[in-house]
């Protein structure tokens, strides 16, 4: 039942500040709102990603997917083709794991 309620209020919000963006256009309101949104959504982008590379419900997942991601944050950094940035992570993460890191 709260994962319903956090959606939808995450949808009313998403749907508001849509709307007020129609209405606000290119005020000074508009360009605070832009300058504080983009860090806000880039924040929220890796809190979900650093949740679901270390834990596996209430778990922690295991040494192997945090190796596998690390390996992939930093390709990813260095601007590698995205193709061989998920073959590198899985690369990572199996190895690991055949090595018996979990």
């Amino acid at each position: 039942m709260s994962l319903i309620l956090a959606v939808l209020a995450l949808a009313a919000g998403t749907y508001a500040v849509r709307l007020g963006g129609v209405h606000v256009g290119g005020s000074r309101l508009s360009l605070r709102l832009q300058h504080w949104g983009d860090p806000a959504v880039i924040v929220l982008i890796a809190g979900v990603a650093a949740t679901a590379t270390l834990f596996d419900g209430q778990a922690f997942a295991g040494w192997a997917r945090v190796a596998g991601v690390s390996a992939a944050a930093v390709l990813a950094a260095i601007r590698v083709p995205l193709v061989v940035v998920v073959v590198a992570a899985a690369g990572v993460a199996a190895s690991a794991r055949a090595l018996g890191i979990d």
